[in-house]
Formats: structure tokens, C-alpha cells, sequence
């Protein structure tokens, strides 16, 4: 599976951004979708997930209420809608795809990141 996440940009704080991330290869219905974001000198955290139906998502408290996760399965396409941006809000976004949703180690496919920046 190879994903290629786009969609980042500056957005004032407040607005809206949506990530995509799409896959290539026909077994990418089968596999649970994170998004991971990462600030210099952080660890990589993940922010949202969804499992491969689509049924079950989880999010991190940072981002609850604000992000959606959803996928097209039909499209080889997860997205990551992000509303009401703050500024600790600003990171690299990555896309990764897994077997196991809640496991963080079981994201074996990255995407290539995409940049959100918040401006205050």
C-alpha cells in the first residue's frame, strides 16, 4: 500500500483545512487509517483514526469536536476534516495505514507528510 497525503496549507486560526490521503493498491479497504502530526522536536502523535469499515474512529482529546475522520473506501481515500484550527494546531500531518486501529505500532504504511500551518 502506498499513500500520498495532501491537502495542507496556512490557515488563519479559526479556519478550515481538509487533508486527504489516498492509497494506491487494491487491499487498502482492509486496513485501519491514522493521522499522525509532528512538531520539531515532539514525537509523532496520533490525532485520528478510523477502522477499515469506516465504523469505528477514535480521536485525541486535542482535536475532539474539531477534526473528523471519514474514508471513501469506493475512492482508495481517507479524509481529515479540520475545523476551528488553533495555532498548537500548526505540525506535519502523515497518513499511515495498519491492521490494528487502536495500536500505534501496527501503522506499518506512511504517507509523505503534509504541512498545516495556524497563524495566529
Amino acid at each position: 500500500v502506498q499513500l500520498q497525503a495532501s491537502g495542507g496549507g496556512v490557515v488563519q486560526a479559526g479556519g478550515s483545512l481538509r487533508l486527504s490521503c489516498t492509497a494506491s493498491g487494491s487491499t487498502f479497504g482492509s486496513y485501519a487509517v491514522a493521522w499522525f502530526r509532528q512538531t520539531p522536536g515532539k514525537e509523532r502523535a496520533r490525532v485520528a483514526s478510523i477502522d477499515w469499515s469506516g465504523g469505528n474512529r477514535h480521536y485525541a482529546d486535542s482535536v475532539k469536536g474539531r477534526f473528523t475522520i471519514s474514508r471513501d473506501n469506493a475512492k482508495n481515500t481517507v479524509y481529515l476534516q479540520m475545523n476551528g484550527l488553533k495555532p498548537e494546531d500548526t505540525a506535519v500531518y502523515y497518513c499511515a495505514a495498519g491492521l490494528i486501529m487502536a495500536s500505534d505500532k501496527s501503522y506499518e504504511f506512511w504517507g509523505q507528510g503534509t504541512l498545516v500551518t495556524v497563524s495566529s
